[in-house]
């Protein structure tokens, strides 16, 4: 049973791998989610592989459902890169790394305590940088909200 858990989890994190390594551009995922989406891609590709050209233990059909695996799971993380967050599957835009509004946003809008507001402000700055640097911020977003932050404090 252990062996069984063992398998999955190590065909699922090289299926997830081939997929992410197949599709161009940065789609920064922990190891648990790179998992995931092997595991996932696995069963739908190489369940539809398995109904198309049989179960059997021969090279062909084995080849056919780690094909089919690897070309769910790159599906998978195509429909994840489009719809979850919102990039181009092509082009430039494509090659930068995703964005992170949503935690820029909940930074820049926790409020802070008047006694320690100096403290809060250099944290933010701080974290600002950080996403500035990670490539999440454009140069003129930075700036932007570096004076709003300067002018607070």
């Amino acid at each position: 049973m252990l062996g069984a858990i063992i398998q999955v989890l190590i065909s699922g994190f090289v299926i997830g791998a081939l997929a992410r390594w197949a599709v161009p551009g940065p789609d920064p995922m922990s190891v648990p989610m790179t998992i995931l989406l092997g595991v996932f891609g696995s069963f739908l590709g190489g369940g539809i592989a398995a109904v198309i050209f049989g179960a059997e233990q021969d090279s062909g059909s084995v080849f056919a459902i780690l094909i089919g695996s690897i070309v769910a799971s790159m599906l998978l993380l195509i429909g994840y890169r489009r719809f979850v967050q919102k990039r181009p599957i092509t082009g430039p835009e494509a090659q930068r790394p995703p964005s992170d509004r949503a935690r820029f946003a909940t930074l820049l809008r926790a409020p802070g305590r008047q006694s320690g507001r100096r403290k809060d402000v250099d944290d933010q700055l701080r974290k600002l940088s950080e996403l500035h640097r990670d490539g999440v911020l454009t140069d003129a977003e930075f700036e932007a909200k570096k004076a709003e932050l300067q002018a607070r404090s």
